[in-house]
């Protein structure tokens, strides 16, 4: 059985989870606390970040890019990666957004000093660097908003890893309750419509010892 190493509030995990249970992927799930750095993990990676994913003929891969380019290639049914050179440059570009600036200005700044920043021994939040998550929010979500707007799907007219690494990024945050879904209609629509794919349903189970999430997170009409 292939192993996902993860963590359950990392947005990069969640990732590759949805887009193997999108492939109908079987797999199991270990749990990696990588503020152990514990020997056999620091082997399969070195930089002690989660995901690591081990297939069932013993392929290591880690990074989460890394790994999804790898199941569009290994497991092609259905294409998350866009069908056409252009569907697929899109893709690729809505996905670098979310996970590099997106990334840095919001999910840093809210869950990596919330929760990563307890959990690495680095000190207590810093409120100004989460009031700026906060403010940095606004504008992600009417980006995401236009662009559910205008579109199908965030990357056009199919599902793909655009809409995946977006949602895996909104799922971790709204966990700890600090998506303001006011902001953009339109992007919590398209959220709505994520949250109620089979994938994304074993995301809304998650739970981690001493946070509970709020109320309307697991709530499939919000």
């Amino acid at each position: 059985m292939r192993v996902l190493y993860h963590l359950p509030l990392s947005p990069f995990s969640r990732k590759v989870r949805m887009a193997m249970a999108e492939k109908r992927l079987e797999f199991t799930l270990s749990l990696e606390k990588v503020w152990e750095r514990r020997p056999a993990y620091l082997e399969m990676n070195p930089a002690a970040q989660v995901p690591v994913l081990k297939e069932e003929n013993g392929l290591v891969i880690s990074d989460s890019n890394a790994i999804c380019e790898y199941l569009d290639e290994a497991y092609p049914d259905p294409p998350l990666i866009g069908r056409t050179l252009a569907e697929r440059a899109e893709v690729r570009r809505l996905v670098a957004w979310v996970d590099g600036k997106f990334q840095r200005e919001v999910s840093v700044n809210l869950l990596g000093e919330k929760l990563m920043k307890r959990l690495l021994g680095r000190g207590e939040p810093d409120s100004a660097v989460i009031k700026a998550g906060y403010a940095n929010l606004r504008p992600h979500m009417v980006y995401l908003g236009w662009l559910a707007e205008h579109r199908t799907w965030l990357a056009g007219a199919s599902f793909s890893m655009a809409d995946i690494a977006a949602a895996a990024h909104l799922s971790a945050l709204d966990f700890i309750g600090d998506v303001d879904w006011s902001l953009s209609e339109p992007a919590k629509q398209w959220y709505a419509r994520v949250k109620s794919r089979p994938s994304f349903r074993p995301l809304l189970a998650d739970r981690v010892p001493g946070l509970n999430p709020p109320a309307h997170y697991a709530n499939l009409d919000f």
